[in-house]
């Protein structure tokens, strides 16, 4: 069999991580976590791309390795206009659209010019895997009230896609064979339904449960009520949406292992915040049961909350009515992003071109 060195980039609100991969195997991985005031000292995201390039550039030469052993580099993909799930290979017309700033900020954007910027000195390709915009959402499921608003369809796509290939293989099947319910329950969480190799539906991280850091779902009316109340401005209100809201707007932290301390020493307001988080979980995972009509092969947690036995257990209560339960945590991005390029490698899959 052919070996093949992989590099897999994934630049995250305040760390990019790398990993090289051999075929399957993880040679190493490392996570650099950037000080938030030095990420604040550059206007845009884009901006922070040569900052973020010699961390990457750095802890390759730190770790020794030949880039010229490398077959591929893969990045994570980031906001782009709705695009299939899979590998795209990284080419003008999406490095141009990246760098007009007409995209939603968000650090995986930097993914696919992180890549292309190794990669392409080395006349290797690069690609993007399973971009956060992917689409495969049924169309039934983007009609809102408002005509003027559709559903998107983003959700921690790399990760669930790749845990719900994890969990066929283990049973025996593959991901194309099985329909899954995936929650990634992260700093936001976002709750997915998996029908035969396809996320069919989704429940995104400013609809439906909040999370450590972000708000979630909020009444509609309420929302316009304080809008008006407090005169918000948009960034401010951006902000209290996804940084500063969820667990953290009651708590003061977002830190879950400092909320279970609290809890299991007396606090009463924490216990009662973090239940009904894990309440509001199990009801977008009874929600996803719907679409998929009951026919569930199997129920995923992931993500680094996925690590509390206190969360999942009380998120189980809930669902365990629905099919089997599986905790499968941790981010596994690193993993996904590298399996992905070596499926590309061998041309298990055949990579998309942007924008089709």
């Amino acid at each position: 069999m052919q070996t093949y060195y992989i590099l897999a980039i994934n630049p995250g609100s305040t760390s990019t991580k790398i990993a090289v991969f051999e075929n399957e195997a993880e040679l190493f991985s490392q996570v650099v976590e950037h000080d938030r005031n030095e990420l604040e000292g550059f206007t845009t995201v884009n901006d922070q791309f040569e900052f973020r390039k010699k961390t990457v550039i750095q802890i390759i030469h730190d770790h020794h390795f030949d880039l010229n052993q490398l077959a591929v580099v893969v990045g994570r993909g980031g906001l782009l206009p709705p695009i299939h799930a899979g590998g795209y290979l990284i080419n003008q017309t999406m490095k141009d659209l990246i760098l007009s700033g007409q995209l939603s900020p968000h650090a995986a954007n930097l993914g696919a010019l992180l890549a292309a910027s190794v990669a392409e000195p080395l006349g290797i390709p690069a690609f993007i895997y399973d971009a956060v915009s992917s689409d495969e959402m049924a169309d039934v499921a983007r009609i809102t009230g408002f005509p003027e608003i559709e559903r998107k369809s983003l959700c921690h796509v790399l990760n669930s896609k790749a845990m719900g290939r994890k969990y066929a293989s283990d049973m025996g099947r593959s991901y194309e064979q099985v329909n899954l319910i995936i929650a990634h329950l992260g700093g936001g969480i976002s709750i997915s339904a998996h029908k035969q190799g396809r996320i069919i539906d989704v429940i995104a991280d400013d609809a439906g449960p909040f999370s450590p850091e972000r708000s979630g779902g909020i009444p509609l009316l309420a929302l316009m009520e304080l809008i008006y109340e407090k005169d918000y401005k948009k960034a401010e209100l951006l902000k209290k949406i996804r940084g500063l809201g969820g667990l953290k707007a009651h708590l003061g932290t977002g830190d879950i292992r400092v909320i279970e301390k609290r809890i299991l020493s007396g606090d009463q307001r924490a216990k009662q915040v973090y239940e009904a988080q894990a309440y509001q979980i199990a009801k977008g995972i009874g929600e996803m049961a719907t679409v998929l009509k009951g026919d569930i092969d199997g129920i995923i947690l992931t993500g680094g909350m996925a690590y509390s036995e206190k969360l999942t257990m009380m998120i189980k209560e809930y669902i365990a009515f629905l099919g089997p339960v599986k905790c499968l945590p941790g981010e596994n991005e690193m993993e996904a992003l590298a399996l992905g390029g070596l499926r590309l490698l061998r041309r298990e899959e055949e990579p998309r071109i942007f924008p089709r």
